[in-house]
């Protein structure tokens, strides 16, 4: 079976992104885990949507959806309104 390539970038990128952006706020830079925990935010809702789409999984999504618009806040707090 061919795998596509988001599922590719996704499997490498979503879990390497995640924590990074742990290891940021785990060095005191939360700036920068917030911001790179942002970047990872894509492939999280590429594959909330898969999992919703093929076990009707809503609730994963919507977290995600909820996470993304509460990283976007604490970005415009942070890096906007400072």
């Amino acid at each position: 079976m061919k795998k596509n390539i988001i599922d590719l970038l996704t499997q490498i990128l979503l879990p390497s992104l995640t924590i990074l952006s742990q290891i940021f706020v785990a060095l005191k830079y939360p700036q920068y885990g917030v911001l790179v925990n942002l970047l990872a935010q894509p492939f999280w809702l590429y594959s909330s949507w898969k999992a919703y789409k093929e076990a009707w999984q809503i609730w994963i999504l919507i977290t995600t959806i909820i996470i993304i618009i509460v990283l976007s806040i604490w970005m415009v707090n942070y890096f906007i309104l400072k």
